[in-house]
C-alpha cells in the first residue's frame, strides 16, 4: 500500500459511513462505495479503473464536487448546471489536504465537455464581463470550433498551468493511441511541475505512468493494482499478440 506524505493537494478521502442514509440507495449501493474507507492517493498520479457500470464517474464526480469543482467539470470558478443529476456522495466524503495549496486547478469530465465549451461561449458573448475572453486560455480558439479530440487536447495543453489537481474522467474519450501518448507526456510535464493527478481511463496507454499508484473497482470492492494485472492491458495484449484467433472466437468460427 502506498505511504502517505504531505508533498500532494490531496491526500485521501474517507467515506464518513457512519453518515450513510442507506445502503441499499444509489450511489451507496455501488460496490465501490460500500466496500470505501480510505483512499490513499499517490502524490503524482492516482489512477481509478474497472468496468462500466463499477463506480469510477460516481467516484470521481463525488471526489471533484467536495473539492469544489462544478459536478459537470471546469475549473473552481465554473458554477454552470445544465443537467443537474450529480449524487450526493460528496457530501458524505472528507477530504484530507496536504499543506500545500493548489494554485490550479481542473476537473475535466469527457461526458459534459459539450456543456462546458456552450458555457464558456456563452461568458465569452458576455459584453459586461471583464476581458480577456475565457477561450484564450485554451488556445484562443472557441472549443466548438474544433474537433472532438482538438478541444479535449486544447484544455490539457492551454487550460492546465501547473501547480495544480487535476481530476480526469475518461480523458481518452476522443484521443487517438498517438494523442494519448502525447497527453501522458503531458501529464509528465506537469507533474514536473508540482502537480497531482487522479485519472479515470481505460486506455492503457493513459495507464502506463510509471509513479503511480491504481486502483481497480469491481464487485468485490476498491483493490490496489498494476497496469499489468488489469483487464485492460491483458486483454488488449492478448487481441494485439494473437489476433487471428481471437477474430475467430469472437465470430464463432
Amino acid at each position: 500500500m502506498h505511504v502517505e506524505s504531505d508533498d500532494r493537494f490531496l491526500r485521501h478521502i474517507e467515506l464518513m459511513r457512519e453518515k450513510v442514509p442507506s445502503w441499499k440507495r444509489y450511489p451507496f449501493d455501488l460496490d465501490a462505495v460500500r466496500s470505501l474507507d480510505r483512499l490513499v492517493f499517490h502524490p503524482k498520479v492516482t489512477y481509478i479503473v474497472g468496468e462500466n457500470g463499477t463506480g469510477k464517474s460516481t467516484l470521481m464526480e463525488a471526489i471533484a464536487t467536495a473539492w469544489g469543482f462544478n459536478p459537470e467539470g471546469g475549473t473552481l470558478n465554473f458554477s454552470f448546471a445544465t443537467n443537474p443529476t450529480h449524487s450526493e456522495l460528496h457530501e458524505y466524503i472528507r477530504l484530507s489536504k496536504g499543506l500545500r495549496k493548489a494554485r490550479d486547478g481542473f476537473f475535466f469530465r469527457a461526458e459534459s465537455y459539450y456543456n462546458l465549451a456552450t458555457n464558456i461561449d456563452e461568458l465569452d458573448a458576455d459584453s459586461s464581463l471583464p476581458m480577456p475572453l475565457i477561450k484564450d486560455s485554451y488556445g484562443g480558439v472557441s472549443l466548438h470550433e474544433q474537433s472532438h479530440g482538438e478541444s479535449f487536447f486544447a484544455a490539457f495543453v492551454h487550460r492546465f498551468g501547473g501547480q495544480g489537481l487535476y481530476i480526469l474522467d475518461e480523458p481518452e474519450a476522443a484521443l487517438s493511441p498517438l494523442r494519448q501518448m502525447a497527453m501522458l507526456s503531458r501529464m509528465h510535464e506537469l507533474v514536473g511541475r508540482n502537480s497531482q493527478f487522479i485519472v479515470s481511463t481505460h486506455s492503457p496507454i493513459l495507464m502506463a505512468y510509471p509513479d503511480a499508484v491504481m486502483y481497480h473497482l469491481s464487485a468485490n470492492g476498491i483493490e490496489e493494482t498494476t497496469l499489468e494485472e488489469t483487464e485492460h492491458y491483458v486483454i488488449m495484449k492478448q487481441f494485439l499478440n494473437n489476433k487471428e484467433n481471437m477474430l475467430r472466437e469472437l465470430f464463432g468460427e
